[in-house]
């Protein structure tokens, strides 16, 4: 059993709410999952990716969580804590938003309430990989204070792993 508190599941800022995923959330995930030009899994495989992300939340007590607007109420992307190449001691913080969402200060607001939220779990530290290429994602998470560590490659390319230590 982890010596971590449970993440807060439900997350709310001024522009956005994060909350657990649900079966309907499956058709607005794929179109997500689509923006990234490479195959585009169904709706059913979909639901079962979402099934699996809630049984890892049951067991980690981190949750990777989906994004809405509130005043709007649309589904715009995804942010939260995976264990990704890292440990469930030290997560890896994870986002991905539709491109109509991008440039809006979103992913930074939703990283920030994720950030915040580890923080009350008793962690120390969270890590980030991301794509070398990805210069938008990487200033994101300078703002949010994760500090270059170093750069792997993998076969999609180099990754800078980013990190940042807990209040």
């Amino acid at each position: 059993m982890s010596t971590y508190e449970t993440m807060s599941f439900h997350l709310e800022t001024e522009r956005l709410t994060l909350r657990p995923w649900a079966e309907s959330d499956a058709a607005e995930f794929c179109a997500l999952l689509s923006e990234r030009g490479k195959e585009t899994p169904t709706v059913e495989h979909t639901r079962t990716d979402i099934a699996k992300l809630l049984t890892a939340t049951e067991t980690t007590g981190i949750a990777l969580l989906p994004i809405r607007r509130r005043d709007e109420g649309d589904f715009i992307g995804y942010c939260g804590l995976i264990i990704g190449r890292s440990t469930v001691e030290e997560p890896e913080i994870a986002y991905e938003l539709f491109q109509r969402a991008h440039g809006c200060g979103y992913a930074t607001e939703a990283a920030g309430a994720v950030v915040d939220a580890a923080t009350a779990t008793g962690r120390k530290r969270l890590w980030a990989t991301v794509g070398a290429w990805n210069t938008p994602s990487l200033r994101v998470l300078e703002k949010l204070g994760f500090e270059r560590d170093r750069v792997s490659t993998e076969d999609s390319g180099e990754v800078v792993w980013l990190k940042r230590s807990l209040p």
